[in-house]
């Protein structure tokens, strides 16, 4: 037995959007059961997004903390960014959230694992890159903005962030995949081993 997530599309008898906004919208489906009956299902739709495990060479992630309004929270994450750009390339676009948010640029790139982040009630997929042999970026800081103006900014070890995860002290999905995906990765059959930063990647296709 394959354990392999796959495609399917279960009939819609009708479709409405009730709600629009900046960047997302909800979305109400007719969806046929298999039974035959019919169930309305609501849920967010969603550009996508990457984010970026940044890894330096004493082994520290980078991470950032900022305020999530609808959690009301300040949270421990790791650079992440929308896909604002239809078909956009995810590596373009997680070089420049790691340009804008901690003005680093980094040598090597890969692609550390691919998540739909709740699958039940959201489209969202995350491309979480790891990226390695990490420099200060040239030129200006990027200016920031509302919540991204009260970043903070640290690197932490990989076992520190390990042990806030597993003690339950840290909570963004993307930080939690994204570290845990590291150390497996790590375990296994190491960080080289890992796909391609320009992998394909069928939940946001994009033109390499």
């Amino acid at each position: 037995m394959t354990i392999k997530d796959t495609p399917e599309e279960w009939e819609v008898r009708a479709t409405e959007t009730p709600f629009k906004g900046n960047k997302t919208s909800v979305r109400t489906d007719d969806v046929v059961m298999p039974d035959g009956s019919v169930v309305r299902r609501d849920y967010q739709v969603h550009p996508g997004s990457v984010a970026v495990v940044a890894l330096d060479d004493e082994g520290r992630v980078l991470v950032l903390r900022q305020y999530r309004h609808p959690v009301r929270h300040k949270l421990w994450e790791i650079p992440a960014g929308l896909l604002d750009i239809p078909g956009e390339n995810p590596l373009n676009a997680a070089q420049r959230e790691l340009y804008e948010e901690a003005h680093v640029k980094a040598e090597n790139w890969r692609v550390l694992t691919d998540v739909y982040t709740t699958p039940g009630g959201c489209d969202e997929a995350v491309r979480i890159f790891l990226a390695r042999g990490l420099s200060e970026a040239e030129g200006d800081r990027f200016e920031v903005e509302d919540e991204e103006a009260d970043m903070e900014l640290a690197r932490v070890p990989v076992d520190e962030l390990v042990r806030g995860i597993l003690a339950g002290d840290l909570h963004n999905n993307c930080i939690v995949v994204g570290v845990l995906a590291l150390v497996a990765a790590r375990a296994g059959d190491g960080l080289d081993a890992l796909r391609p930063a320009e992998a394909p990647w069928p939940a946001r296709p994009f033109e390499a």
